[in-house]
């Protein structure tokens, strides 16, 4: 059974920095493709960012391009997020998402496997 478990979440002030980490065990690592997505409260699941399972590719959201940074450590199985310049509207609960596949997808749907979710909080 895959699982995929977030975590380096917590409450920052506008203008910092998280980094956020998804383990995934039970599972060929090497064989997934990795996204995040996240939900903010009374709103949908968005799309954040995906990377390939070679780590050659990788895709932003808009609204985060050139601000956060996603990575993969296959010796580690996991999964990283690298969030600089937080700004308010970028609070919500984080979750990774894995699917077995060349490609990394914006499409929630497209992933088979999801973690619990951590939360990000940026203060004003």
């Amino acid at each position: 059974q895959v699982q995929l478990v977030e975590s380096g979440g917590g409450l920052v002030q506008a203008g910092g920095s998280l980094r956020l980490s998804c383990a995934v065990s039970g599972g060929t690592f090497g064989s997934y493709t990795m996204g995040w997505f996240r939900q903010a409260p009374g709103k949908e699941r968005v799309f954040v960012s995906a990377i390939s399972l070679s780590g050659g590719r990788t895709t932003y959201a808009d609204s985060v391009r050139g601000r956060f940074t996603i990575s993969r450590d296959t010796a580690k199985n996991t999964v990283y997020l690298q969030m600089n310049s937080l700004k308010p509207e970028d609070t919500a609960v984080y979750h990774c998402a894995g699917r077995e596949a060349w490609n990394p997808s914006p499409l929630g749907t497209d992933y088979p496997y999801w973690g619990q979710g951590t939360q990000v909080t940026v203060s004003s």
